[in-house]
């Protein structure tokens, strides 16, 4: 099964006709700079996964760990402070310590408040009743078609990244991340992305996290790698634009700013791709994304604004 999915050439179809977000390549050449003196042979690892933060047991329970964060995985900044770190923690400590709350039974029944306890974090979580929804739609739809296993998804997928984000995007509509962009549908995919990425980084490869098209994926289109690409000069904002940023205003989701934002950034991964790209090293975008947003967690509080949406995709 191929992906129904283009999420490089509707990026690629964005940007060529956007007008408030572009992409400066003589700024991209000096970052691939950057990026090429830094430690290369561990960005290009799949062991640059990291286990402290994330459950990791070698079975089919990291891959159910993973889906459960990936459902969770986006918008984080209502709440000030409050980071992707607080969701991997908690929910990890939920897989340790009471491994039945990760089950597809137990997820199909989730409410705000068994959400709100699966964070490390004591205030409340942003659109919290939409994460519970979120997580009943992956536990009844792993119940109905999985026989209640997150394994079960990926071992359907028969190491195909492709295939495993069109069985995401079709059994759970939570993971259909997309926008429309001047009447064209535009497929960005963050979490159905990082879903694959994450088992492969995990299982280093092997096993659950075999996947013989992994070069398929894009970057993962979210909130801190366009605000760290801006920093080093590889995204500029038309002024408008960018108080409104700087601002903290929102900017709606599907607005046209929004799309241009994220699929510019696809793009500028791409081209960092293909920059840093040789005989022997040849990083893909998941790598250049990992490298990206730990730089952007390193310096987030010396960074300007990142923009704000209020979604479920990211």
């Amino acid at each position: 099964m191929e992906s129904i999915y283009d999420v490089r050439g509707t990026a690629h179809q964005v940007v060529e006709q956007a007008s408030q977000v572009t992409i400066c390549d003589p700024a991209l050449e000096t970052l691939a700079e950057l990026v090429r003196d830094s430690d290369l042979e561990r960005l290009t690892s799949a062991s640059a996964f990291d286990t402290e933060t994330h459950f990791f047991d070698g079975g089919p329970q990291t891959v159910q760990y993973l889906l459960v964060v990936d459902a969770l995985n986006f918008c984080f900044w209502p709440a000030e402070d409050l980071e992707y770190e607080h969701l991997a923690r908690g929910v990890k400590a939920a897989a340790m310590n009471n491994p039945g709350s990760l089950t597809a039974s137990s997820l199909s029944q989730y409410t705000g408040a068994d959400v709100q306890r699966l964070f490390d974090w004591q205030q409340p979580v942003p659109l919290l009743e939409e994460r519970a929804r979120l997580l009943r739609e992956v536990g009844r739809g792993l119940q109905q078609y999985f026989n209640g296993q997150a394994a079960n998804l990926v071992l359907a997928a028969h190491k195909s990244a492709a295939s495993l984000i069109t069985m995401l995007t079709t059994y759970f509509p939570g993971f259909q991340d997309h926008c429309i962009y001047r009447g064209r549908q535009i497929h960005l995919l963050k979490r159905a992305q990082i879903f694959v990425a994450d088992v492969w980084g995990a299982f280093q490869g092997q096993s659950y996290g075999r996947f013989d098209d992994i070069s398929e994926l894009t970057m993962f289109a979210d909130y801190r790698v366009p605000a760290a690409l801006r920093e080093f000069g590889v995204l500029e904002y038309a002024p408008s634009l960018a108080q409104r940023i700087d601002d903290r205003a929102e900017l709606p989701a599907g607005s046209e700013e929004e799309c241009e934002i994220r699929a510019c950034t696809i793009v500028a991964v791409e081209k960092l791709r293909q920059a840093l790209a040789s005989e022997t090293r040849k990083p893909n975008s998941i790598h250049l994304d990992w490298w990206l947003w730990e730089h952007g967690e390193q310096h987030r509080k010396d960074h300007r604004p990142h923009h704000r949406t209020l979604t479920i995709y990211y």
